[in-house]
């Protein structure tokens, strides 16, 4: 849900060189993957220093059972609780997959099909180009190929907007990429996709749908997508934010859990290794049939390219490797990182759940487990994770340091007024002890705005902790989410407060004086 994908791509994962033949590797043994592990359990022990990880849980699956789980370090930084197998995390978007078996079982059933229009089946999906939004079919909704800026309008579940909003607001992101071509990662259009699942179900929600078809025919008993469900679970872990040391934050239903399908699952080790055994059994799980082979086999079809090695499918990315395809997904939430993977090929698989926002030590781990199960050349993931981890750290941190902040300008009172937006609606703004105060009508949200020292109508906005604000205030860490810019008119009147982030795509122009 946080940037995981790309870095993990740009980080290594599935980037063995191929500059082997194609030889296929030996056919994994479980004696094979045991030798693995003394090497493996030193590998985690230097990436949870590498990243600065307080605690980790894994999982390895093979030939239909769960052969290893094993937790190590901390539920919470500084606190003596330990992580065990049993110990429940946020998966964040590993969540993805479920949602698209959830479209599979429904296809299954004949309540929907891959290629009916998504705006035949929920009338409020619309885009800024309406041949895309009229040509948009269930199969994009998680192809992650729209050609829409990646992330567009997650920010807006943390300033306290509901679903309906988040869906509304997709009309305001820029066509920028070519649809069915460019992969671009997105998470609202999965609530879109939630809830067509939920109404063809005749469930009150996507959740409780996912929990009738796939989480009791499995047995995962302790997986569940509320922030009350997992601080009521006796072993869960404490996420923490990226800083020069982990941050503890609080659990709070704006993120991940206002997103649903697009990674608000909480899980565990043993339940998701039943996930992973769903998949390599293809839709068989025991004697139950949870999900057709040729319907799963859909998730698993590569839709878009990422780079020459990887793709995406439907909730899965489907990575190349010298000897072996790896279907994989991670997951970032603010405060826990995971990954979830598979070769489908070697009826292997594995999870690696942490309580830390993920900077890449889940994929790293993987990533190591992978090409050592499948003979592809190896390298040093940990090292190579951790210095990307480490660069997008300094990119991020430079970026926000670009904005150096000055004294309010002497013509402040000129920006001061009501902003109406069609989409979020009216947005007040009044002068504040050095800078602006921006309060959002639909949601109560207190935004301070901080002026630029150089351009006195360019500010940064940072959500402040009043009101019901306090837990995603402390989620974001004290981070601006984007900057603003006050555009005058012809007359040189103030008329428009424009957000420039370009996952914030909105506009408020300004109201007319009583």
């Amino acid at each position: 849900m946080t940037k995981t994908i790309t870095a993990a791509l740009l980080g290594g994962l599935a980037g063995a060189a191929m500059a082997i033949s194609a030889a296929g590797a030996a056919e994994p043994t479980r004696a094979r993957i045991d030798a693995l592990l003394p090497e493996f359990e030193q590998q985690v022990a230097a990436a949870m220093k590498a990243f600065s990880v307080p605690g980790v849980a894994i999982g390895i699956v093979h030939d239909d059972a769960l052969i290893y789980a094993k937790g190590f370090g901390l539920r919470a930084q500084g606190k003596p609780d330990r992580v065990t197998a049993d110990t429940v995390f946020q998966v964040g978007s590993t969540t993805k997959a479920f949602l698209g078996v959830t479209f599979a079982q429904a296809v299954d059933a004949g309540r929907l099909a891959w290629a009916d229009r998504v705006v035949d089946r929920h009338p409020a999906f619309q885009l800024a180009d309406p041949w895309v939004a009229r040509d948009f079919r269930i199969l994009d909704i998680a192809a992650q190929r729209s050609g829409l800026t990646p992330y567009v309008n997650d920010g807006l579940a943390m300033l306290g907007f509901d679903a309906a909003t988040m869906i509304r607001a997709m009309r305001a992101a820029p066509q920028l990429g070519l649809f069915r071509s460019d992969f671009r990662y997105l998470n609202v259009p999965h609530l879109v996709g939630g809830e067509i699942v939920a109404t063809v179900n005749g469930s009150a929600n996507w959740f409780e749908s996912l929990k009738a078809s796939v989480l009791d025919p499995l047995g995962m008993t302790a997986t569940s997508a509320s922030p009350d469900a997992i601080m009521a679970a006796a072993d869960h872990a404490i996420g923490h934010r990226l800083a020069e040391q982990p941050v503890a934050v609080p659990f709070h239903q704006a993120f991940p859990y206002a997103l649903g399908p697009a990674g608000a699952l909480n899980s565990t080790v043993p339940d998701m290794a039943k996930w992973l055994r769903l998949q390599l059994g293809r839709g068989h799980f025991g004697d139950k049939v949870v999900v057709s082979e040729d319907n799963l086999d859909v998730t698993w079809t590569p839709r878009v390219a990422i780079n020459e090695r990887s793709a995406y499918g439907v909730g899965w990315v489907i990575s190349t490797t010298p000897r072996g395809r790896i279907i994989w997904h991670n997951g970032g939430t603010i405060g826990f990182g995971a990954h979830a993977g598979f070769l489908p090929d070697a009826r292997t698989g594995i999870v690696v759940l942490t309580n830390l926002e993920n900077g890449g030590m889940p994929d790293a781990l993987a990533q190591w487990f992978y090409d050592r199960v499948l003979g592809n050349p190896t390298v040093d993931n940990i090292a190579l994770g951790a210095e990307a981890a480490r660069e997008r750290y300094a990119a991020a941190k430079a970026e926000i340091e670009s904005f150096v902040t000055g004294p309010l300008p002497a013509k402040a009172a000129d920006l001061a007024g009501t902003y109406t937006s069609p989409i979020l609606g009216s947005a007040t703004v009044t002068r504040a002890e050095g800078g602006l105060r921006l309060v959002l009508e639909k949601t109560d949200a207190v935004i301070a705005l901080a002026p630029n020292r150089d351009d006195p109508f360019l500010f940064q906005a940072t959500l402040t902790p009043e009101g019901d604000y306090a837990g995603p205030a402390a989620l974001s860490g004290g981070m601006p989410f984007t900057r603003v810019r006050f555009e005058t008119d012809n007359a040189g009147r103030v008329a428009t407060m424009r957000w420039l982030s370009p996952e914030l795509p909105h506009s408020f122009d300004r109201s007319a004086a009583p």
